[in-house]
């Protein structure tokens, strides 16, 4: 009898029949799917086994691009905080250069009009910078002796009076301030038309009414403008308010601090008064001569 070793592996079908049962049922299956959609549930099942082995599978690479778009956002975003704080310094210099340049020109429409309402011709200029001495109060404009201005011309703005031509060169001029010391101007009391001199105090900022007696008539609060008695200034022109008074029954003068109307600290933009027509001297008096007197006839003898 023939013995034969039995197989190591069963067979089953051969692979071309497995093949064609499978592909049949794969068709079959679809027909079903198509056409009953029996496979929905059994494909809604095999989805929501597969979803947590998705998620752990794409979570490296959702954690790597995370982290990518982070770091890309903070980058950008720091870039963008940096553009836009670029962006406000420059509009809060365009904000800045704006508005001096609206108050600039509300400043010269001053200027204009009161320009008109001066009895005086006048010419404007620019206030460069101050004067080198610390101890004076004086400013330099960018007008001279080319452009008309004389030693003695009044300077004065919108509002009032600032100050008095008192040097000239070719293409610049010296203004010293009313606030320099002992810088006098004639000055008239609106309200009750008291004439006074007010000094400057050269402080930079008040004014000293000098020379009235303690029982003055003058109150705190009393507008003071220019006299016109000297020739220099217009009369009627502000010049300053009185501030502060001070009575003394041991002092024959009051003690009276004013604050001036104007001030070059306020504007670059001044206009300087061309000044008044010298009036002609007085005639001199005329001398008497004295009568001859009357000499006594001298009688002949015969």
């Amino acid at each position: 009898m023939e013995h034969q070793a039995p197989p190591l592996f069963a067979r089953g079908p051969a692979p071309l029949v497995r093949l064609a049962f499978f592909a049949g049922l794969a068709i079959l299956l679809m027909v079903l799917d198509a056409r009953f959609h029996y496979a929905e549930t059994l494909r809604q099942g095999l989805a929501l086994v597969a979803y947590p082995i998705q998620r752990l599978a794409l979570a490296p690479v959702q954690l790597l691009l995370g982290a990518a778009d982070y770091f890309s956002t903070q980058v950008q975003l720091q870039r963008d905080n940096e553009g836009l704080r670029t962006q406000q310094l420059q509009l809060a210099k365009d904000l800045q250069t704006h508005e001096a340049l609206e108050a600039e020109n509300a400043q010269l429409r001053r200027l204009l009009e009161a320009r008109e309402r001066l009895p005086r011709k006048s010419i404007f200029a620019e206030i460069l910078y101050s004067g080198r001495d610390p101890f004076s109060r004086k400013v330099i404009v960018d007008k001279g002796s080319n452009d008309g201005i004389s030693a003695g011309s009044a300077v004065v703005d919108d509002i009032g009076v600032i100050g008095q031509v008192t040097r000239v060169y070719p293409l610049l001029a010296e203004v010293t301030l009313i606030t320099d010391k002992d810088q006098p101007i004639p000055v008239q009391v609106v309200r009750n038309g008291l004439r006074a001199v007010v000094y400057g105090a050269g402080d930079g900022a008040t004014l000293d009414l000098r020379f009235l007696a303690a029982n003055v008539d003058i109150q705190n609060g009393d507008t003071l403008v220019t006299s016109g008695i000297d020739g220099t200034y217009p009369a009627g022109l502000p010049v300053a308010k009185v501030a502060r008074i001070e009575r003394d029954a041991a002092y024959t003068f009051a003690k009276i601090s004013c604050v001036p109307a104007a001030g070059a600290g306020r504007h670059r933009q001044v206009l300087v008064l061309a000044q008044e027509t010298r009036l002609a001297p007085p005639p001199e008096a005329e001398v008497v001569k004295p009568r001859p007197t009357k000499s006594k006839r001298v009688r002949r003898r015969e």
